[in-house]
């Protein structure tokens, strides 16, 4: 079932609120690719760049209390979802201020105080985590639903259906938020990934969604939406959220041509720009002027330069944690 993109709304603090957000996500990732390009952070990363209209449209629908589980992807969703520059920079530099104490860092970033529930290396290993928090929920009656996020390379596991026929039989409160970037790692997803995947989800009796992932205001509406009926029982939900990253799969994959050409790049940084159309479209409806969106670019820019300084600073954990917040049975 496609999803019709959303109706004006007459907030516009609202809208400069998802305006933000994205330039943040955006300000990050760029400062965390200059972190590992300038050997200053350790290990991978994979930027979110391009896809800020889908963890922002999502987020912003969602309370506080309302979980999301992430990926290995998962900048995006972690800021979207209320996390601070200062904890996020120190959790990818392995500082002990970070959000994991520096354990974590990037494919591993969690924010448990806004629910987020940590992005994981494993590719869909958060399904399970996400259903299982959807559960929680239905039984001890909170009213809060779970997003999980994951991309399109991730429905090839099977935990994907475990989970989903589980979510369907039990009415649980859960989306399940695919970001399609049109690429699962190096190859096409429509080279590995036959059929059409709402189908699959539509197979256990799940309703099924594709929405625009580059345009915030219909990734929002829908989901607004989708959450109103979850809270009420209707759940669960599959969208399918078309997007595209800007970088390689991670921060070392300089060289796409090989999989990827160089004009189709341009041509979803020049035309689809998720934050470049939604700063168009604020003009052209008078809800911000290009002064104002200059300003928000040029203030959340120089928080990030100065948390990524922060960083840098801060202490790392004392040998002494080597051991702590580790489990064994």
């Amino acid at each position: 079932m496609a999803a019709k993109a959303a109706k004006p709304k007459t907030n516009s603090e609202d809208y400069l609120r998802m305006y933000r957000q994205m330039v943040r996500i955006r300000a990050f990732e760029d400062n965390a690719n200059q972190l590992y390009l300038s050997a200053k952070m350790p290990g991978l990363t994979h930027m979110y760049s391009g896809q800020e209209a889908v963890a922002v449209g999502i987020c912003e629908a969602l309370t506080a209390s309302d979980k999301i589980t992430s990926t290995h992807r998962g900048h995006g969703h972690c800021v979207a979802k209320g996390a601070e520059f200062r904890e996020m920079f120190c959790e990818l530099l392995g500082k002990e201020e970070g959000y994991c104490r520096g354990k974590g860092g990037s494919m591993h970033i969690a924010d448990q105080s806004n629910g987020n529930l940590g992005a994981n290396a494993i590719v869909g290993g958060s399904m399970g985590i996400a259903t299982g928090a959807a559960l929680t929920a239905k039984l001890q009656k909170t009213g809060d639903v779970t997003v999980c996020f994951f991309g399109d390379g991730a429905t090839a596991q099977g935990l994907w259906y475990e989970v989903m026929n589980m979510a369907a039989l039990m009415q649980l409160p859960v989306i399940y938020a695919c970001e399609n970037n049109g690429y699962s790692e190096y190859t096409k997803t429509a080279e590995i990934a036959a059929g059409s995947l709402p189908a699959r989800a539509e197979a256990f009796g799940i309703e099924s969604f594709t929405v625009d992932g580059q345009d915030v205001l219909a990734v929002n509406d829908l989901t607004q939406k989708l959450v109103a009926r979850a809270r009420k029982g209707e759940g669960p939900f599959f969208i399918e959220l078309m997007t595209y990253r800007y970088h390689g799969h991670h921060v070392g994959d300089i060289n796409r041509e090989y999989y990827r050409a160089k004009d189709e790049e341009a041509q979803w940084k020049t035309e689809r720009d998720p934050i470049v159309n939604f700063g168009k479209w604020l003009e052209s409806e008078g809800l911000a002027s290009s002064d104002e969106l200059k300003s928000v670019q040029d203030e959340v820019h120089a928080d990030a330069e100065a948390a990524v300084k922060y960083a840098l600073e801060a202490k790392y954990p004392d040998g002494s944690e080597v051991d702590m917040h580790v489990y064994a049975a």
